[in-house]
């Protein structure tokens, strides 16, 4: 039996879209680990791509921006499982079809739409499934390593995960009446995905960012990986509300010697 204990245990993974997906890497691990994978992704499209990466795998079709699919969903799961043992929320979505714009003039419509189903899609799939998790089950999602780094390029998503690292305590404190659900984050610096890839000048930024690390190399996203899966293993036992931060040491090289002669030629 490994350290974490997942041999023989269910999860469900909402947000495979890929290899580079940081859904993927989780999902990989965890059946590594002898864990038993359940998929819920976005559309007809991304399930065929998900059963290619995870043949055999039992998938399913979820929008969570529908109450009545994420209802469907559980009730679905809990037929067939009866309980499952963690979910990991790996999904994420912002709009910038029309370019990247200063935050103040960020659009209403955008705004709430990325916040309905990058964090109120949390506490949907909580609730729903609140009677499925076992009592002793794991909640992870996925934040990112800063929330109060004004990176323009990121826009609006910056508040919208600062809300989800707040959702991830008061799911907690309300699962906590009836259950010993923990909820929990990994908060990756930047990583290489294809969903980053979508982000404006997000290539200078990665690069910086590696720059900055103190081992100048970037974080790989099966290292926030493995740090999701210790937190949905009963390894992780004693952190809740937790973010654990996986940047490599960039938030303490600001001051990095190198980087400040660069700045200053």
């Amino acid at each position: 039996m490994s350290f974490l204990g997942l041999e023989g245990k269910k999860f469900l993974v909402f947000g495979v879209a890929n290899k580079k997906s940081v859904a993927y890497h989780i999902s990989t691990i965890i059946q590594k680990e002898g864990g038993q994978l359940i998929l819920s992704t976005l559309n007809q499209e991304k399930k065929e791509t998900a059963e290619k990466l995870f043949p055999g795998v039992e998938t399913h079709i979820c929008d969570v921006s529908s109450q009545e699919d994420i209802d469907n969903l559980a009730v679905e799961v809990g037929r067939r499982h009866g309980k499952i043992d963690g979910i990991v929320h790996s999904i994420a979505f912002a709009e910038y079809s029309e370019g990247m714009k200063p935050f103040h003039q960020t659009r209403r419509e955008d705004f709430m739409k990325a916040m309905d189903i990058s964090c109120f899609s949390l506490v949907a799939v909580a609730n729903a499934f609140k009677d499925i998790l076992d009592k002793h089950g794991a909640v992870v999602t996925i934040s990112i390593s800063t929330t109060s780094m004004a990176a323009e390029n990121y826009g609006y998503m910056a508040p919208i995960k600062a809300a989800l690292d707040s959702t991830l305590c008061f799911l907690a404190k309300s699962f906590s009446d009836f259950s010993e659900i923990r909820f929990n984050a990994v908060a990756p610096g930047l990583l290489k995905t294809s969903a980053s890839a979508g982000i404006p000048g997000y290539v200078d930024s990665y690069l910086y960012a590696e720059n900055m690390t103190l081992r100048k190399k970037a974080v790989e996203t099966r290292e926030a990986a493995n740090v999701a899966v210790f937190l949905l293993s009963p390894a992780s036992s004693g952190v809740n509300t937790g973010k654990i931060v996986v940047d490599a040491g960039m938030a303490v090289n600001y001051f990095d010697k190198e980087m400040i002669r660069r700045s200053m030629r």
